[in-house]
């Protein structure tokens, strides 16, 4: 099986091109530069009433970075309707390696003490690029992404990479161009950062994925836990 190094992953993400497999149990990964890609623009997430209400109820206990592997391994698996993964056990790796440095980040969502939902992605510079969303209840997916989006703008990021458009992306406000656009977006992203650290120059050129647990944002404060009334009034004010 391949082994992915992680600089050569974040190399490769800094130039637009990420890796994937054929299947979960494949030998080997290949890497993919879409003409076409996908981002959601983060003042531009759609919250409907239905998703704000689910919010606003806290249906569920949501966490940033608490079961990175958990969630990693709850996207790779077979469901029905999904009979297979492009994760396969070297991209599980590396992610697992890019989290422990600090790059590769989670957001899950709990019913109790089980895990029913999330996504995880990795950051670099102010860009953060979604991986994989997954539900087994009923909006989890939707939440964990309205929890990412509040997250990316209290941080200071400026690009939410949703690699390939979806229907279910695209109700919630993901929009498509092509590569060129993309890559001037990417460029301004990692302005400042050079191999996946900021520079001398640049030590703000990094977006800050825990700066929401620290007090939220100039035009929300946030005190004791975060809650989803928090993630709401993020949202209501940067759209």
């Amino acid at each position: 099986m391949d082994t992915l190094d992680p600089q050569l992953v974040l190399g490769a993400y800094a130039v637009g091109v990420f890796p994937m497999a054929d299947h979960r149990d494949a030998d080997s990964v290949y890497w993919v530069e879409p003409r076409q890609r996908a981002i959601l623009p983060l003042d531009g997430f759609r919250l409907s009433r239905t998703l704000r209400r689910t919010l606003v109820a806290d249906r569920f206990r949501v966490t940033a970075d608490k079961d990175f592997a958990g969630i990693l391994r709850l996207c790779a698996e077979s469901i029905e309707g999904r009979p297979d993964t492009w994760i396969n056990g070297s991209i599980e790796q590396v992610f697992i390696r890019l989290h422990a440095m600090g790059h590769a980040h989670s957001i899950e969502c709990w019913d109790g003490d089980r895990l029913v939902g999330g996504l995880y992605g990795l950051a670099l510079g102010r860009a953060f690029f979604g991986e994989s969303m997954v539900s087994r209840a009923t909006d989890a997916s939707k939440v964990a992404l309205a929890w990412l989006v509040a997250r990316l703008i209290a941080g200071g990021f400026t690009l939410l990479d949703c690699q390939f458009q979806t229907p279910h992306l695209a109700s919630l406000g993901a929009v498509e161009m092509p590569r060129a656009d993309y890559m001037g977006l990417l460029s301004d992203a990692l302005a400042g950062v050079v191999d996946g650290s900021p520079s001398a120059a640049g030590v703000l050129a990094s977006g800050d994925f825990g700066r929401l647990d620290r007090g939220g944002t100039d035009n929300v404060s946030v005190s004791g836990p975060v809650v989803g009334k928090d993630i709401v009034q993020l949202l209501v004010h940067t759209s």
